[in-house]
């Protein structure tokens, strides 16, 4: 592929993209599939003689989308927002195109420099206090980790690093090995599994914490954890807070946790040592939608989550399972966790709008978060026309 057929066949992505995501809703937002259904439909290996770009774009509709779940169907309130925009895209683009490997300031000055600031803008966005923000003086900052899992597991190494040097100053001749295998870290019961998952890759052993009634984690009962874990010799070092569970979009009582906490120093802020351009993804975005676009967006989210909580609790056959927070709407319906089970199957099957569950308090709950970009009022009242509909036919069964 020449620059010519480059300007051609972008063109033409760039349409085939816009009319994907503007015609989503017509597509099913679950896939009808069996695990395996791919390797029967493309060769075995890769092809010896180069194929045309109209084949494969005609293997894409044919191979690929057939297997997609939908994230950015407005149909769609599994999981969690995808985070999907038009300027993102392109900058997304762009920065395959300019395609540097950011391992050091020499190797591409620009893509370390803007990181830095967009971080800093980030920090500002969120109102972190000043000494998260690096600024001209370099005492804050951070970089864009490739997943919160990851995110996760270089807060915990940090934090581990610094643990052991502290009891080392103190006790030269301890082996490394030996401070290792008294570490402890927390985090909440409702965390996260990357967060054991990060304490197990880091060889120390994790705590869950007890939530309260709001399964949030309070300062009384990890300070009484950490006092416990002091007098058995063991050395307390990290704790995950947790600012929207996943099953309920929980936020741990931070204003109580900070004191108990301890900052870490972290010099080393990732794992891989190069990286993508991707700080100009949230420079494209951050300008062209600027902070009154972003607050509008999350704010017509929270909104929409709160329309469909209204539904729910207007159905004296449903129950609201925990306090609605940003785009999250957990919920249920009165009785067993078999008849819940039996309702999300249905749900699923139907393949009209996709949801998943979670366990609260033993009980089996459905997650109804609000996804796409695209969600509207009227999208969320026919999921809920949807939903009520195969209530109705469920609970005219015998069995229930």
């Amino acid at each position: 592929m020449d620059a010519a057929e480059f300007r051609r066949r972008g063109k033409e992505m760039v349409d085939y993209v816009a009319d994907y995501l503007e015609n989503i809703e017509q597509r099913p937002v679950y896939p009808d599939l069996e695990p395996g259904y791919l390797r029967s439909l493309i060769p075995n290996e890769a092809p010896a003689e180069p194929e045309t770009y109209e084949e494969i774009m005609k293997d894409v509709e044919r191979v690929i989308m057939p297997g997609i779940t939908h994230w950015h169907s407005p149909y769609f309130y599994a999981y969690f927002p995808a985070a999907s925009s038009y300027p993102a895209m392109l900058a997304d683009m762009l920065c395959t195109a300019i395609g540097c490997i950011g391992f050091s300031w020499a190797a591409s000055p620009a893509c370390t420099e803007l990181e830095t600031v967009m971080m800093d803008w980030l920090g500002k966005m969120l109102q972190l206090p000043e000494h998260f923000i690096a600024g001209t003086h370099g005492h804050g900052g951070g970089v864009i980790q490739g997943t919160a899992s990851e995110a996760t597991l270089m807060s915990l190494l940090a934090a581990r690093c610094k643990a052991v040097r502290r009891v080392q100053a103190s006790n030269s001749e301890l082996p490394e090995a030996e401070i290792f295998s008294k570490l402890v870290a927390y985090t909440s019961e409702q965390a996260h599994s990357s967060v054991e998952r990060a304490a197990l890759i880091g060889g120390v052993m994790m705590r869950k914490v007890p939530t309260d009634n709001s399964y949030a984690v309070g300062g009384d009962m990890l300070k009484k954890m950490v006092e416990e874990d002091k007098a058995a010799g063991l050395i307390p070092f990290y704790f995950c807070a947790t600012l929207g569970t996943t099953p309920s979009c929980a936020f741990d009582h931070i204003a109580e946790l900070g004191p108990l906490c301890e900052s870490t120093v972290a010099a080393h802020w990732q794992i891989p040592l190069g990286r993508r351009f991707r700080s100009l993804k949230l420079w494209f975005v951050f300008r062209m939608y600027g902070l009154s676009g972003l607050q509008a967006h999350i704010r017509k989210q929270v909104g929409l989550a709160k329309e469909f909580e209204s539904l729910v609790r207007a159905d004296k056959r449903f129950e609201i399972c925990a306090e609605v927070i940003m785009g999250l709407v957990c919920f249920r319906l009165k009785g067993s966790n078999e008849l819940n089970q039996d309702l999300l199957k249905r749900i699923t099957n139907g393949r009209e709008i996709h949801l998943v569950p979670c366990q609260l308090s033993s009980r089996f709950v459905l997650r109804f978060a609000i996804c796409a970009r695209t969600t509207e009022s009227r999208h969320i009242q026919q999921a809920w026309h949807h939903i009520t509909q195969l209530t109705f036919e469920l609970l005219q069964e015998p069995n229930h």
